[in-house]
């Protein structure tokens, strides 16, 4: 496993093996079906991964080199979504950043000569110091694989170190130092790209304060099979009109919530109702202080049961919030939705004041970040409905 410096011609990693995903046992570890024989692999990504990391996908693997300390046989490098291979290796991003910047392949700094990698400046430390002329510019990297149709964004989970390096990049910015951040986007698809407002509303919300004082590069790349990086690299658009009119703590919200066991709950007027063990999506809204809502629904204890919700939750053993911030009122619609992928609705249950039949919906026994149609309806409402038809981005000159 070694790095080319020319990566249009030669691959990031040889002798790659070809695995199937089947779980991921923790934040840096998966298991993967190959040869036959469950293996486990290292995973250099601490995403959540959840559009890649799908049961039967094939995974990319390379062997590693015995050495003392060292527990895993294979490293996860990339994975195949829908004919694309996605780069899963992040600490590999800087590499092949650093060969974008030889290579003379980014937009605005195909003057810029590298000065030092991992260069620290007082208490920070930043990818890339560059020369420019006589002015030095100091560069992150970020490694962005979520995407739907048309629009990639980062992160993809909540990332308080990206929101500490904007910052400190824009303090830089403002005593005279040129600063920026490359996202690299590792598929060809998205003609735009966003701050995830969605999940870490505190780094969107830095991205886009920051913006007179950085420059900000969202570049797609395209993988081959073999992990050579074909030479078209194209920049993504910012639309920064959907980040003001979308990105603020407002929208709808959707609760995965488990019931281990089949339960008898009474749930205010609806009276008593049994449940089912398994998985249960509700669907909700508040179109203000929703950050404040969802720490209330997944507090278990310690509250008064108001919500329909409310007395799911206590019984529940686990619970997750994922918002959908915007200023659409989409809550019914989504709730509709959810009924065409759920195996029933439970009738009434938070739907007292609209026409809905209700607003939870029991999934199964399938957990939901495993079951692709919930992976595309999340997908749906948080980015593919902003461009419903990406034949028509066309004019993508009004961002």
């Amino acid at each position: 496993m070694y790095f080319h410096t020319d990566l249009f011609h030669e691959p990031l990693f040889t002798d790659l093996v070809p695995g199937r995903f089947i779980r991921r046992l923790n934040r840096f570890v998966i298991e993967c079906e190959w040869g036959g024989q469950a293996v486990q692999a290292h995973l250099p990504n601490p995403g959540r991964l959840w559009e890649l990391l799908v049961p039967g996908r094939t995974v990319t693997l390379v062997k590693n080199a015995a050495s003392p300390g060292r527990t895993m046989p294979y490293t996860a490098v990339a994975v195949e979504r829908d004919g694309v291979t996605v780069l899963l290796h992040t600490t590999k991003t800087n590499d092949v950043v650093r060969f974008l910047l030889a290579s003379k392949s980014i937009p605005g700094l195909d003057g810029a000569e590298i000065v030092r990698r991992e260069f620290t400046l007082g208490d920070s430390r930043f990818d890339f110091l560059l020369q420019e002329g006589g002015g030095k510019i100091l560069l992150e990297v970020k490694s962005c694989t979520l995407y739907g149709n048309s629009l990639a964004m980062f992160p993809d989970a909540v990332s308080a170190r990206g929101r500490r390096h904007l910052e400190e990049l824009s303090a830089h910015a403002q005593k005279g130092c040129r600063c920026g951040v490359i996202f690299l986007i590792h598929s060809p698809r998205p003609a735009f790209f966003l701050p995830d407002y969605h999940t870490d509303y505190e780094f969107a919300r830095a991205f886009y304060k920051h913006r007179e004082h950085l420059f900000y590069r969202a570049l797609r790349v395209s993988w081959r099979e073999d992990l050579r990086l074909d030479e078209k690299i194209e920049e993504a658009v910012i639309p920064w009109p959907i980040l003001e009119r979308e990105g603020h703590d407002r929208g709808c919200y959707l609760l995965l919530m488990r019931l281990p066991a089949a339960t008898r709950i009474a749930v205010g007027a609806l009276g008593t109702i049994d449940f089912p063990a398994g998985h249960y999506l509700y669907i909700g809204s508040a179109q203000k202080d929703l950050t404040a809502r969802l720490a209330r629904h997944l507090r278990k204890g310690g509250k008064n049961l108001h919500w329909h919700v409310d007395y799911l939750r206590e019984a529940a053993d686990s619970c997750r919030a994922l918002p959908i911030r915007t200023r659409d009122d989409l809550e019914c619609e989504l709730a509709a939705a959810a009924n065409r992928i759920a195996a029933h609705a439970v009738p009434g249950f938070g739907a007292s004041d609209c026409f809905c039949p209700s607003h939870l919906f029991f999934l199964g026994t399938l957990p939901p970040l495993h079951n692709q149609a919930f992976l595309d309806l999340v997908q749906y409402y948080r980015m593919d409905r902003l461009f419903p038809d990406p034949a028509k981005e066309g004019d993508i000159d009004r961002y």
